[in-house]
């Protein structure tokens, strides 16, 4: 008697749960632009952030600005701790360190940030919901995550990178995430959708276009 009791009650709640299921998908949400660049919450940098990617719907980030830019040496620092050798004489100055984030269903972005400090890479979640501030939240593992604020910057300071990205006085691009070319018309083919001009016969003008 009890279990039919507790049946006839879960009912209208299990077609309720159907229901919805069988309802329109929900768009996710667009996340909030937060192209611009940033102060870091320890005040050590200054990144860049901006859409990226071939559709652009990504978003890359670059170290446009450093606190302490040289070396015990006096030297311009460079990636000396990345794990991929081609890029340790890099200067720290101007390297991608947002690589590629991708929208979520949180109107958020998510990836992967790159600490040259350590030459890792970690899970990052990026997201703005006050004006002028940045949230960034890094996770070394699934349970352990910390926040930071950043604070949107509009002046340019002495020893920063304003120039466009991998143009003069501007950041560069890793590799990997450089912007795909259009591809070129083989060389001798006309572009699709245009037939090939016949060669003028001799002694005779070629009819105008």
């Amino acid at each position: 008697m009890m279990f039919r009791t507790l049946g006839r009650r879960a009912a209208p709640v299990a077609l309720l749960a159907l229901a919805a299921l069988s309802g329109p998908a929900r768009a996710a949400a667009t996340p909030t632009d937060p192209t611009g660049t940033y102060l870091t919450e320890d005040g050590r940098a200054r990144v860049r952030l901006e859409k990226c990617g071939a559709q652009n719907d990504r978003l890359c980030g670059y170290v446009v600005w450093l606190k302490v830019p040289l070396s015990d040496k006096g030297e311009p620092r460079v990636d000396f701790k990345n794990p991929d050798p081609k890029k340790q004489t890099r200067p720290s100055l101007g390297h991608q360190l947002i690589m590629g984030l991708k929208p979520n269903d949180d109107a958020r972005y998510e990836g992967q940030i790159y600490n040259s400090e350590d030459g890792k890479f970690y899970k990052v979640t990026i997201w703005t919901e006050a004006p002028n501030e940045l949230t960034v939240k890094g996770c070394l593992i699934a349970f352990l995550c910390k926040s930071q604020t950043w604070n949107k910057v509009t002046d340019l300071v002495p020893g920063q990178l304003g120039g466009p990205t991998n143009g003069a006085n501007g950041p560069r691009t890793d590799p990997e995430y450089m912007p795909a070319k259009a591809p070129t018309a083989a060389a001798g083919k006309p572009p699709a959708g245009k037939p090939a001009s016949k060669p003028a016969t001799t002694g005779t003008a070629p009819a105008a276009e």
